[in-house]
């Protein structure tokens, strides 16, 4: 028998004694366990929620309570489409407004950052993350808000002809400051798995494209963000779901408002504000449309998840396919062709 093949001890491994593998079987155990758990407490979570949230559904129905614009506790009457439109709105700005951002920092530090400032920046940015909601929400709403009221309003007055973004009279709190510090708060989470991606990126690909006469933001273009696509697809849907359930920062910008704002600059809901707001003085049939209202939330998170891995999945695909052998030939046909249009 070969010597490499023998393990500590000099005897093969077939004869290893049983004790010697315990740690592997516990390990392996073990961790299918975690498993099991994590799955049956969602489990448990979304059996629970649909419990609490049948007397609602019971008394509106379930497409009656999703699609109905009236949410009016005194009548008894819980309509949530208000809350989804409010939770979705504020999550696109969010996303929208942070994704760039945090890629375009994750770019600077990775590829652009002198060396001595590249630890302290991203420090700094990933010091957003240690910032309550609540200390963002008093900000934005006594700080930001009234400084961009002025320009809110100028975008209003000349965007009327655009419907929702334009017309009517901006108010304090509304969608958009909302959306705003959601952006402030998915940055850090955004960029630092973009940045980690990136770090991933061969340096013998950034190498190529420099000697075939790329210019650096060519480079970064055609080598660098093809490779980090899927990463960084992974990381705006999870900014996306930490938007779509934070609730004392949006709870405080949006305005508490349940009903269908008329434009981007008027007040609304979301469905984690109206169970922070209403829940500890709920009972009955409230209660139990607050409960479905989480059921909404949790289905909806669960969704932005599945089409992230989706997406994941699909770029993963995309960037395998172009890590081929065809399609390195062709990468380097349009980086010469990119670099003759440089020149």
């Amino acid at each position: 028998m070969d010597s490499a093949s023998l393990p500590l001890g000099g005897r093969p491994a077939l004869e290893r004694p049983p004790l010697a593998r315990l740690p592997d079987i516990a390990l392996r155990y073990g961790l299918t366990a975690l498993a099991v758990a994590i799955l049956a407490l969602i489990s448990y979570f979304f059996l629970r929620l649909v419990s609490e949230a049948r007397p609602a559904f019971a008394h509106a129905g379930v497409f009656g309570f999703v699609f109905n614009n009236e949410w009016n506790v005194s009548a008894e009457q819980f309509g949530a489409l208000p809350l989804v439109v409010g939770t979705l709105i504020t999550s696109s700005l969010a996303l929208a407004i942070g994704v760039p951002v945090a890629v375009a920092s994750a770019i600077y530090a990775t590829e652009l950052c002198p060396p001595r400032v590249r630890a302290p920046l991203t420090v700094l940015v990933e010091l957003l993350a240690a910032v309550p909601s609540v200390v963002y929400g008093l900000w934005g709403i006594f700080f930001l808000a009234p400084k961009l009221q002025p320009a809110e309003q100028w975008v209003a007055d000349r965007l009327s002809f655009i419907p929702f973004i334009g017309g009517g009279t901006v108010t304090i709190p509304n969608y958009f400051v909302a959306g705003l510090v959601l952006a402030i708060m998915i940055l850090p989470i955004v960029s630092a798995i973009s940045r980690e991606v990136m770090a991933t990126v061969p340096p013998d690909h950034k190498e190529a494209a420099l000697a075939l006469g790329a210019t650096r933001w060519e480079m970064i273009r055609m080598a660098v963000l093809p490779y980090c696509r899927s990463g960084i697809v992974g990381g705006a849907m999870l900014g996306l779901g930490r938007a779509i359930g934070e609730t004392i920062a949006v709870t405080i910008l949006i305005g508490d408002a349940p009903r269908l704002g008329e434009h981007l600059f008027n007040q609304g809901y979301t469905l984690a504000a109206v169970i922070a707001n209403e829940f500890g003085e709920a009972q009955g049939l409230h209660r139990s449309a607050l409960f479905a209202a989480g059921l909404v939330l949790f289905v909806l998170t669960l969704l932005v998840n599945g089409i992230a891995r989706l997406f994941v999945a699909r770029a993963a695909r995309g960037d395998r396919a172009q890590r081929g052998g065809g399609a390195e030939a062709a990468g380097s046909g349009h980086l010469v062709a990119g670099a003759a249009a440089g020149a």
